[in-house]
């Protein structure tokens, strides 16, 4: 079974939506993966400034087979999920494919998360493995 890498981009303001998807994806049968996000408590946050901040963030992103956008609307406002865009999009040799995710009774979501993401998948753990699988 392969193990997938995954950078889950999220706002910390937002960390209970970080937690639940990652819960779902740990919980979800037959599907392995390594967790490389950022989390308010890792201490990547503690950077100088923005530039060693979005080094780390690239590094913790490299191995990374997909990145995860919780696509709620505040992530137009977040400059940090707008740079983890970036990094996604223009940071690698290969692009990391984003899989947007839409927040549970939402039919809203970011314009700017909807405009690069590969997959835009519901609030339902199926749908966001089959996703993973298929573009990771």
């Amino acid at each position: 079974m392969k193990t997938y890498n995954l950078f889950i981009s999220h706002s910390w303001r937002h960390g209970d939506q970080y937690s639940r998807i990652y819960r779902l994806l740990r919980n979800r049968r037959y599907f392995a993966f390594r967790d490389y996000s950022v989390p308010q408590h890792d201490p990547v946050h503690n950077a100088d400034n923005a530039t060693q901040l979005r080094r780390a963030i690239r590094n913790q992103m490299a191995p990374c087979h997909a990145v995860l956008i919780l696509a709620g609307v505040y992530a137009t406002y977040s400059k940090w999920i707008n740079i983890e865009i970036d990094l996604a999009k223009k940071g690698f040799t290969r692009e990391k494919p984003i899989i947007a995710i839409r927040p549970r009774g939402s039919q809203r979501i970011s314009r700017p998360v909807r405009d690069v993401a590969d997959r835009i998948v519901g609030w339902n753990t199926e749908s966001i493995v089959a996703a993973i699988r298929e573009l990771g």
